[in-house]
């Protein structure tokens, strides 16, 4: 690799163990083995060079998440069964790869100092939305575009809401089995809560003596 390529490993290597606010232009170039010069040869800047590192990031985010989800499962779309099975896989991933959501996390907090990052993650999590529909509820995200959208929605708010609990605090995050034993219930109750009120026979109704 050239001194680019190079850098922009280093500087990935250091978003990852380092973090965005906290990684200088000495570490990178420690990292990466190459001068200071070179980073304002090829950069212009160090700011540059972890924006651009920053968006190869968020790539190989999306990238994995995709692998995640892309897979050959028998139990049927829609099911408790398959949307057990699935967040299983994307559990796993917070240990297997947790440098890598680390840094998406490190990637939101940057939305308002870094605007070139915001439209790189609405991009990928509308990419996002569109997988979660079409891989566990089998939906066609172009005939049900509202319903891909809001089942896609929900699938991506739980995977942030999961993801920062088990950064935290692993032991106490939720398993896949919890998500899907707490959509079990949510659903029981809404079903009972639009339930019909059950009309009372009036031979069963007791009518009480005259006085």
């Amino acid at each position: 690799m050239g001194h680019r390529e190079d850098l922009l490993a280093g500087a990935k290597r250091c978003l990852y163990e380092r973090g965005y606010a906290r990684t200088t232009a000495r570490d990178i170039v420690a990292a990466s083995g190459t001068n200071l010069g070179s980073i304002g040869y090829h950069f212009g800047s160090t700011e540059a060079l972890l924006n651009e590192a920053m968006f190869e990031a968020i790539g190989e985010w999306g990238n994995e998440l995709e692998r995640t989800l892309a897979f050959d499962e028998a139990a049927e779309a829609g099911s408790l069964e398959r949307f057990e099975a699935y967040w299983t896989r994307v559990i796993a991933s917070f240990a297997a790869q947790r440098q890598l959501w680390v840094a998406s996390i490190e990637a939101l907090a940057q939305i308002d100092r870094v605007p070139q990052v915001r439209p790189l993650l609405a991009e990928g999590i509308e990419e996002g939305r569109s997988a979660w529909a079409a891989l566990l509820s089998n939906l066609d995200v172009v005939a049900n575009q509202q319903q891909a959208r809001a089942v896609g929605s929900f699938h991506q708010a739980l995977l942030t809401g999961v993801m920062v609990q088990w950064l935290i605090d692993p032991a106490h995050a939720p398993s896949s089995h919890d998500l899907a034993e707490a959509l079990r219930i949510i659903t029981r109750g809404v079903q009972s809560a639009d339930a019909p009120a059950t009309n009372i026979p009036a031979q069963n109704i007791v009518t009480p003596p005259d006085a």
